[in-house]
C-alpha cells in the first residue's frame, strides 16, 4: 500500500466525530446539517473520492471531510454517497497495513488503524454494507486488536500469524487454564506482560462494526464462525479497553440466542473461565451493586445439562447463591426483585436445589416467587401484565416448578432432596397452592386470540406441572378450567406448529416449536381427571378422546417420516394412551358411538406389527396391545369372522404376548427382550390377558387365530412343564385368558385337556379353575 506514504497528518483522522457513543459512527437519518460552504466543500470531497487516482488522494479527500463536515450533520443520501465512493477495500487495506507495517507508509499504524476503523464504523451503519463479504474478512482483524491491542497483534503478525489465521488461533488462548493457576486474578491484568491499550475512540469504532454485523440476521453466526467468542473473553479477561462495557454486552448478544449452545459447545473453557471471573465480582460488589448486575450474569450461565459436571461451575454457582441470600431476605421494590428471581431461576435450572442453602432459605426463596405471582396475576381482567413482569413471572415460574416435585413427594420428615422438613414441605405446598390458584384464575380470562402469547404458554407450562404431580387441590376450580386447557391444546395441536410469535420464542430457548407442546405438558393431568368420574364427564363433554387420537396419529406419522431406524421412545404417547384407556375402561358405551374409537382401531392395526419387532419401543407396544384389546372385548362381531385389519392387530398382538416369557429347562423368567421394561410392562402385559380372555368371549372367532399365531401352543408347552411362574398375579391372568379360550372353543378345549393330563407338576396342574371350565 505505497501510496499511503504520499499523506501526512499532524493528528489522527477522523476527528471529533470519532467519540465512543452506542454508534461508535455517524448517526442515521439525522438530516443534513450542513452549511452552503460546507455542501460545497462535500461535492468536491466526493468528486474527488469518485475520480481519485490511488489512495493518497482518496486518504486526503476524506480527511478534509472529517474535518468540514462532522458526520453526525451528514443525511442519509449523503451517507449513502461516501459509502459508494469510498468503498470498503481501502479501509480494509488501511487495518492490514496498519497490524503488518509498511515501510513505505509515513502515516503511523496507529493513525492507520484510527482512519480504518472510523471508516469502517461509518460504513457498517448501513445494512448492505454491513453484510458485505469485504467487511466481513476485517472482523477476524479487529478482535484480534480488541483482544490483544495494536502493539501484541503487530508483534503476532510478524511472527508469522496470517490476519485471518489469527481469528481462529484467539480460540487456542486458553484462559480456564490461566484462570486456575493464577494466584492473583487482578496482578494479571495490570502485569507487564499485559496488552497495549487501545485508544477508547479506536475501541468504540471496532465494537460498533462487530455490534452492526450482529444485528444482521445471520450475523451472531458469523461472529461466531470468526471465533469472536473467545477473542471477546480474552479482551475482557485482560480488561482491554471498553471490554467491560461493549465487550460484554456484544459478547451477551451471542450468548442469548440461537446461537447460545453452539457457542459453549465450542468455547465451554472459555466461558466457563468468564463465568467465573464474573461470578467473583459479582460476590465483590455491594448489595446495591449485586442487584444491577443480575441480568447481566444471566446472559454467561450455560445452558441447563451442558458443563453440568464441571467444578469450576459449580463453584461459581455455590459463590452466587452465597451472594444472593442476604440480598433476597432483604427488603426489595417489584423492581429490583425480579432480576434477583430470575437469576435465582437460571441456577435452579443448572445445578438443582443442592448448592441453594438451608431449607430455611429454600422456602424463602419459592414463598418469594409465590408473593410475585400472586401480586402480578391477582389483577383485575383484562389488566395486560407487561414485558418486564412477564420474564419476573416467568422466572417465578421455574422457581415453582422446581419446588413442586419434592414438594408433594414430601411425605415424611426423611425423604427430602433439599432437607425440608415435614412442616416446611407442608409450608411450601400452602404457598404454592395459593400461587396456582392465581395462575388458574388468570388463564380464565384469556382470550383466544392470545393464544399464540408465549407468556400464556409459560404460565400454561407451570399450571401443568403442578396438575402432573396434584391434581386432589383446588379440584373445582381445575375442573372449571379444563374447556380453557384442552381449547388451549387442541388449537396448537391443529396449527401443527405454524405459531410465529411461539415460533420465534421457542429459537430464542434453543427449542424447537412444533405445536404438540401444549398437550404433551397437559398429558399426565388428562391420565389422572381422566380416572376420576367429574372431571371425566367434562372431558367427555369437551370431546379429549378424539383430541388424544389426533395426537396419537401425528405422533405414529412422524416417527413413520423419521424412518424404522431412528423411531425413538416417545413418553407422551404413552400417556395419551394411558388417559384413552382410562376412557375404554370406564366409559364403554362411549367406545361403541364415538367415531374417534374407530379411527384409534385403525392406528392400532397399522403401527402394532410394527411395533413388535422394536425393542426400544416395547412399552408403547404394550400400551398399543392392551388398549386394541380393551376396545375388541367390546365388539361383538354378527357375522363370526374377524375384519382384516382387526385379524392384523390380534395377530400382532398375541406375538407380541408370546414374547414376554420364556421357560427353557427351569421356572418360567422373564424373556430378555422384556427384563429391562418389565417394570414398566409387566402390569399392561396382564391387562391385556384379561381383555384377550374378553376378546374371545364376545369374538369367539379369535380362537382360531391364538392356535394359528402359536400362542395357546407356547403357553400349554411352558405351563406344563414350569413349577413356577414369576407371581401369582401372572398365574392368574394366564388360568383366566385360558379359560375363556376353553369356553369358546372346543378343538382348544381339548388341546388344554390332553397337556393338563400329561403334566402333573407344572404350573397348570394348579389351576382349578381352568380344570373347571373343562367339564
Amino acid at each position: 500500500m505505497a501510496d499511503l506514504g504520499g499523506v501526512k497528518s499532524s493528528q489522527p483522522p477522523g476527528g471529533e466525530d470519532r467519540g465512543g457513543g452506542e454508534g461508535g459512527g455517524p448517526e442515521r437519518g439525522s438530516g443534513g446539517g450542513l452549511t452552503e460552504a460546507q455542501l460545497a466543500v462535500m461535492e468536491r470531497c466526493l468528486h474527488a473520492l469518485k475520480h481519485a487516482k490511488n489512495d493518497s488522494h482518496t486518504l486526503a479527500a476524506l480527511l478534509l471531510v472529517t474535518r468540514l463536515c462532522p458526520a453526525s450533520q451528514l443525511d442519509q443520501p449523503t451517507l449513502q454517497r461516501l459509502f459508494q465512493a469510498v468503498g470498503l477495500n481501502l479501509p480494509a487495506r488501511l487495518l492490514m497495513t496498519a497490524v503488518r507495517g509498511s515501510d513505505s507508509s509515513v502515516l503511523p499504524p496507529e493513525q492507520l488503524l484510527s482512519l480504518g476503523t472510523a471508516l469502517l464504523a461509518a460504513l457498517s451503519t448501513d445494512p448492505d454494507m454491513a453484510s458485505h463479504p469485504q467487511l466481513l474478512s476485517t472482523v477476524p482483524l479487529l478482535l484480534g486488536i480488541l483482544a490483544n491491542g495494536l502493539e501484541n497483534q503487530q508483534n503476532q503478525d510478524r511472527a508469522g500469524q496470517s490476519p485471518e489465521k489469527k481469528a481462529a488461533d484467539v480460540s487456542n488462548v486458553d484462559p480456564v487454564g490461566e484462570t486456575s493457576k493464577q494466584k492473583d486474578d487482578d496482578a494479571t491484568r495490570t502485569s507487564p506482560e499485559a496488552s497495549s491499550r487501545l485508544d477508547e475512540a479506536m475501541a468504540a469504532d471496532c465494537y460498533q462494526v462487530l455490534t452492526a454485523v450482529c444485528g444482521l440476521p445471520r450475523g451472531p453466526d458469523q461472529l461466531l464462525s470468526r471465533a469472536a467468542v473467545p477473542a471477546l473473553c480474552q479482551a475482557v479477561e485482560q480488561n482491554q479497553t471498553l471490554s467491560r462495557g461493549r465487550g460484554l454486552a456484544l459478547l451477551g448478544r451471542l450468548l442469548s440466542g440461537k446461537t447460545r449452545t453452539k457457542a459453549w459447545s465450542r468455547h465451554s473453557a472459555q466461558l466457563l473461565a468468564l463465568l467465573v471471573r464474573l461470578s467473583k465480582d459479582f460476590c465483590q460488589s455491594s448489595d446495591q451493586n449485586r442487584l444491577g448486575m443480575c441480568s447481566q450474569l444471566v446472559q454467561f450461565l450455560p445452558p441447563a445439562g451442558m458443563a453440568a459436571q464441571s467444578e469450576d461451575l459449580k463453584g461459581a454457582v455455590s459463590r452466587v447463591w452465597a451472594a444472593l441470600r442476604p440480598v433476597m431476605q432483604a427488603k426489595l421494590t417489584p423492581k429490583q426483585i425480579g432480576p434477583v428471581l430470575v437469576l435465582s431461576a437460571c441456577l435452579l435450572d443448572l445445578q438443582g436445589w443442592e448448592l441453594v442453602g438451608p431449607p430455611k432459605f429454600c422456602c424463602l426463596l419459592v414463598n418469594r416467587a409465590c408473593v410475585e405471582v400472586r401480586m402480578g396475576l391477582e389483577e383485575p381482567p383484562g389488566s395486560d401484565v407487561s414485558p418486564e413482569l412477564q420474564q419476573t413471572l416467568t422466572g417465578c415460574y421455574r422457581i415453582m416448578e422446581a419446588s413442586i416435585e419434592q414438594a408433594c413427594l414430601q411425605t415424611s420428615p426423611q425423604i427430602s432432596v433439599s432437607g425440608l422438613s415435614l412442616q416446611q414441605s407442608r409450608q411450601v405446598l400452602g404457598v404454592l397452592e395459593e400461587a396456582f390458584s392465581a395462575l388458574m384464575f388468570y388463564l380464565q380470562q384469556v382470550d383466544p386470540s392470545r393464544y399464540d402469547d408465549p407468556f400464556v404458554f409459560a404460565t400454561f407450562r407451570c399450571l401443568c406441572s403442578w396438575l402432573a404431580e396434584e391434581t386432589s387441590c383446588l379440584r373445582e376450580e381445575v375442573t372449571k378450567l379444563l374447556p380453557f386447557l384442552i381449547s388451549y391444546s387442541r388449537k396448537h395441536l391443529q396449527d401443527d406448529g405454524s405459531e410465529q410469535n411461539l415460533q420465534h420464542w421457542s429459537s430464542e430457548e434453543n427449542e424447537a416449536w412444533t405445536g404438540s407442546e401444549p398437550l404433551r405438558y397437559l398429558l399426565p393431568a388428562l391420565c389422572h381427571l381422566s380416572a376420576e368420574e367429574g372431571p371425566r364427564k367434562v372431558l367427555l363433554g369437551l370431546d379429549a378422546p378424539a383430541l388424544l387420537v389426533d395426537f396419537l396419529s401425528r405422533c405414529w406419522t412422524s416417527m413413520k417420516e423419521k424412518g424404522a431406524a431412528t423411531m425413538a421412545r416417545d413418553p407422551s404417547m404413552e400417556t395419551a394412551c394411558s388417559a384413552l384407556l382410562n376412557f375404554t375402561v370406564t366409559e364403554p358405551e362411549r367406545v361403541g358411538k364415538d367415531s374417534c374409537f374407530r379411527t384409534l382401531e385403525v392406528l392400532l392395526s397399522e403401527a402394532l406389527p410394527v411395533l413388535v419387532n422394536k425393542p426400544r419401543l416395547l412399552v408403547l407396544a404394550a400400551n398399543y396391545c392392551t388398549l386394541g384389546l380393551m376396545i375388541g372385548r367390546l365388539k361383538s362381531s354378527p357375522s363370526g369372522s374377524v375384519e382384516a385389519a382387526q385379524r392384523r392387530f390380534f395377530s400382532a398382538a398375541l406375538r407380541f404376548l408370546r414374547g414376554a416369557l420364556d421357560s427353557g429347562s427351569g421356572p418360567v423368567k422373564v424373556s430378555p427382550g422384556w427384563e429391562q421394561s418389565w417394570d414398566e410392562a409387566a402390569e399392561l402385559w396382564r391387562l391385556s390377558l384379561q381383555a384377550l380372555g374378553g376378546c374371545v368371549r364376545v369374538q369367539p372367532s379369535v380362537c382360531g387365530l391364538i392356535r394359528e399365531e402359536g400362542w395357546l401352543r407356547h403357553t400349554l408347552s411352558m405351563l406344563g412343564q414350569a413349577g413356577a411362574l414369576p407371581d401369582r398375579h401372572t398365574e392368574e391372568v394366564l388360568e383366566e385368558a385360558l379359560s375363556a379360550v376353553a369356553q369358546q372353543c372346543p378343538v382348544c378345549q381339548q388341546e388344554i385337556r390332553d397337556v393338563m393330563e400329561s403334566s402333573h407338576r407344572g404350573a397348570l396342574s394348579r389351576m382349578r379353575n381352568l380344570e373347571k371350565s373343562l367339564k
